[in-house]
């Protein structure tokens, strides 16, 4: 598989990921051949990447954190809890509480695994994406960090939880407004009422935009008055933000600048032991990216080192005069030679 933007895809060209509505449902089936005219929903509803099979490297399996019947089943949740809010009703908090069980146990089964943020992004499904991508990140940060059973899941529920604060009434992210109608103060006073979950639960939604020195909001906390959740919390939420905006030149930013904006941010924005331990588990060039090398060689990442993430495996496919070489290039035996860019 070949991770392209959207407006590289060609009719008749085959989908490599299945992409999932708001509610976990399948809007495109992972093998379906595009047209022109689904190329243009795609477009029209905010896709702006998506992974396409590719013959040369059809071998390139992309190995998931969190399995494809999990993640359908945390969007389904997380459309749920969004539209009984905005409803004025409770949530059913046992519901969230065994979504999240099956999260945990997939990514405790995958733990050798490298974060792909490899889930296609419409308008429509954003949010629930985010929530996921969130909540997935923060867990596998807990799980390196050696969180008991208990610290991860109360950890996983705040983190899919982190933006409830969003939903409802009109909310103000001002940060010379009043600070109790700030996302995070509503997100704290919606969550400390759920009396099955711990309080720290509700910190994680009070505390991820605080900054350790002190500058971030809503009440300018800083160093040991921030939760480790709410720490955690904020990386993951900062790395998704990135990921999924756009820089100035309007290009959808990667994870390898992602990683360098998150590394000038710590010890002022981002606790640094934490990043430290993040950076370790996410992927910095993800599997069925197109990159350049230093020896100005182009191919396609397709292959990871748990523990070196900048270190990926490239092949390098040419064809000249009915003429196939594929040569690969595992960065992990290779010192001196580096990703110079990524294609996109």
């Amino acid at each position: 598989m070949k991770y392209v933007p959207i407006e590289a895809l060609e009719p008749g060209q085959y989908l490599g990921r299945t992409i999932f509505s708001s509610n976990g449902a399948v809007l495109l089936s992972e093998g379906v051949q595009l047209t022109v005219y689904m190329i243009n929903t795609l477009n029209r509803i905010g896709v702006t990447f998506v992974y396409i099979k590719d013959e040369h490297y059809d071998d390139v399996d992309i190995p998931e954190v969190v399995s494809e019947e999990t993640k359908r089943a945390v969007i389904r949740q997380m459309g749920e809890v969004f539209e009984t809010v905005r409803s004025g009703k409770e949530f059913n908090t046992k519901n969230v509480s065994v979504t999240i069980d099956s999260l945990l146990d997939d990514i405790l089964k995958n733990k050798d695994v490298l974060i792909h943020l490899s889930d296609i992004r419409s308008k429509e499904n954003a949010d629930y994406i985010h929530a996921m991508n969130v909540c997935m990140m923060s867990a596998v940060v807990g799980m390196n960090m050696s969180f008991t059973p208990t610290q991860m899941k109360e950890l996983a529920i705040g983190a899919l939880l982190h933006d409830i604060g969003k939903v409802g009434a009109a909310a103000s992210d001002d940060a010379d407004a009043d600070m109790r109608r700030h996302h995070t103060w509503r997100g704290f006073e919606a969550l400390k009422l759920k009396r099955e979950y711990s309080l720290l639960i509700a910190h994680v939604a009070f505390q991820h935009h605080e900054h350790v020195d002190g500058t971030g909001l809503p009440r300018g906390l800083g160093g040991d008055a921030i939760h480790v959740y709410a720490k955690i919390v904020a990386v993951a939420n900062t790395y998704d933000n990135l990921v999924s905006s756009l820089d100035k030149k309007g290009r959808r930013i990667m994870p390898h600048e992602a990683c360098e904006r998150m590394m000038a941010m710590a010890g002022r924005q981002l606790d640094k032991d934490v990043l430290i331990e993040f950076l370790k588990t996410v992927s910095v060039y993800p599997t069925g990216a197109s990159v350049r090398l230093t020896n100005k060689e182009v191919g396609v990442v397709v292959g990871q080192h748990r523990g070196l993430p900048s270190r990926p495996v490239v092949r390098v496919v040419k064809q000249d005069d009915n003429q196939l070489e594929v040569k690969e290039f595992d960065l992990a035996k290779h010192p001196t030679l580096f990703v110079e860019s990524v294609l996109m």
